[in-house]
């Protein structure tokens, strides 16, 4: 299984839509907020099942403000982090994530990319497609593997 995590695309869409073509075909589309009303779009342009959450500069939409789902035998939680102090660090929203028995948390919000693999927790953040802040400044997402005994892998990608 193959997903593609995005987040923070800002209404800018045509890094969005170039990263589709790039690693198409994808099972699933994962986008953790700041979509500012191009949940449309993010959804027709995918081709497949698409998980979206509502970030801080989603003001109209009726998106979740948060999302649990199923991936595999991972039980995932999807958040902008705003609400979790991630522009900090990350240690907040991997804690509510152990109280709630998740494994996978996936936010957004720094425009920054981040794998964490911190003990039963994978913390995972996609940057920006739009407005990246990590040094270099390329538009990033990720890519999440399941491999053929159903275990994740992860892998930042830039534009």
């Amino acid at each position: 299984m193959k997903i593609l995590i995005v987040s923070d695309t800002h209404r800018k869409n045509e890094n969005y839509i170039k990263v589709l073509e790039k690693v198409a075909p994808v099972d699933m589309v994962v986008h953790c907020g700041d979509i500012e009303g191009s949940e449309y779009l993010i959804a027709k342009s995918a081709g497949c099942p698409v998980q979206m959450v509502t970030g801080n500069n989603d003001f109209f939409s009726d998106l979740p403000r948060e999302k649990e789902f199923q991936v595999g035998k991972y039980k995932v939680w999807l958040t902008h982090g705003h609400n979790y102090c991630v522009s900090m660090n990350n240690e907040t929203i991997k804690k509510e994530a152990r109280i709630r028995g998740i494994d996978i948390v996936m936010y957004g919000h720094t425009h920054k990319p981040v794998v964490d693999i911190d003990g039963d927790v994978i913390a995972v953040n996609p940057g920006s497609l739009a407005y990246p802040r990590q040094e270099g400044r390329r538009p990033s997402y990720l890519i999440m593997d399941l491999d053929k005994d159903g275990n994740a892998h992860f892998t930042i990608n830039y534009l």
